[in-house]
């Protein structure tokens, strides 16, 4: 993998749902104002692209290891990789997990039940049954995900310490909705511990911002137009040491006999949700709790996911409905500094 060295501006990939301005204190659309150099090395993991970088050549020494420790992540936490602990827990193979496995089960777990199941973790049945990384995505057979829909059921997994048990031989979990944003924030420890103070790192939908730019002025994040370009955008977020996760439909997402389907799957249904919301995004401090909540949100719908982020301490959101209207949670104007477009 070649380590870049680069200035101006990083649009990403189209996997990602938030775009980064890269630069210091000017518009989105002062493209001459300063701009600072940086080091940057990118890769395709977790089933999208992933971006780490800094700002010294110094700190980009540190970058290998970064990737060696998401590979490391997800080959424990995997759904898809055969010998993830996730993968054997599931055909019960083994019932004790690793620490770190258990941590994000937990959380997982969490988030299913402040959702009252509409996200639910314990989706795999589903999640295995619609592909939408596959080259000609399809509707599964409607009698398929009745039947699969019947084992999502998070109420039906038990963890205590590092022991997972089941309530029958079929239920499954899937943490493919949260797992990205823990493994930010653990690469984002990794940086802290080696020295680093200045880093952005970018897994698909999900940013986290390891302190300010160098020059202490904030990242501006744009957050991507759902269905448009990728250097298409509805807002621009100016953060520090923050998290930015989006939860979209237009991510993964296919066409069959004039109808869309996208990959946030109803657990009650089996289908994807029809909410009238295009994607959600969460502003915090901690990615994985980020992650968890823009799936739990767009999962409940609008009202339901206004009122339970406005509930959260130091999160806040921003809803897009499909008319185009952007909705903002209590708070985020007074506390996170947000420009809509």
């Amino acid at each position: 993998m070649t380590l870049h060295k680069k200035t101006g501006i990083f649009l990403g990939t189209a996997l990602l749902t938030a775009l980064l301005l890269n630069g210091c204190n000017q518009s989105p659309s002062s493209p001459s104002a300063p701009r600072q150099e940086y080091y940057e090395k990118q890769e395709f993991a977790l089933s999208t692209e992933i971006s780490i970088r800094v700002y010294t050549e110094e700190d980009a020494e540190v970058l290998d290891g970064c990737f060696s420790l998401i590979r490391e992540y997800e080959q424990k936490l995997s759904r898809t990789l055969k010998d993830s602990e996730i993968a054997r827990l599931n055909r019960r193979e083994i019932s004790e997990i690793s620490e770190e496995t258990a941590e994000l089960l937990a959380a997982g777990l969490h988030y299913s039940e402040l959702s009252d199941g509409a996200y639910d973790v314990a989706i795999a049945t589903l999640t295995s049954l619609w592909d939408f990384l596959a080259e000609k995505p399809a509707v599964p057979d409607e009698d398929k995900i009745r039947e699969a829909a019947a084992w999502a059921d998070y109420t039906a997994v038990h963890l205590d310490g590092t022991t997972v048990t089941f309530d029958n031989d079929i239920t499954g979990v899937d943490l493919g909705s949260i797992a990205k944003g823990y493994i930010a924030d653990r690469v984002k420890e990794y940086l802290t511990k080696n020295g680093v103070k200045n880093a952005l790192i970018s897994l698909g939908g999900n940013i986290l911002l390891l302190g300010s730019k160098p020059d202490g002025s904030d990242f501006k994040i744009g957050i991507q137009e759902p269905f448009g370009s990728r250097d298409s955008y509805i807002g621009v977020a100016s953060l520090s040491d923050l998290s930015l996760v989006t939860s979209g439909i237009y991510e993964r997402y296919f066409e069959e006999d004039g109808k869309g389907y996208h990959h946030i799957l109803n657990p009650n249904t089996g289908y994807p949700y029809e909410n009238n919301l295009l994607s959600v995004t969460i502003i915090g401090p901690d990615s994985m709790d980020c992650d968890g909540l823009s799936t739990a949100c767009f999962s409940l719908g609008l009202e339901k996911g206004m009122a339970l982020i406005d509930r959260i301490p130091e999160y806040y959101a921003i809803f897009v409905t499909d008319d185009g209207k952007q909705h903002f949670s209590d708070g985020l104007m007074e506390h996170v500094s947000y420009q809509e477009r």
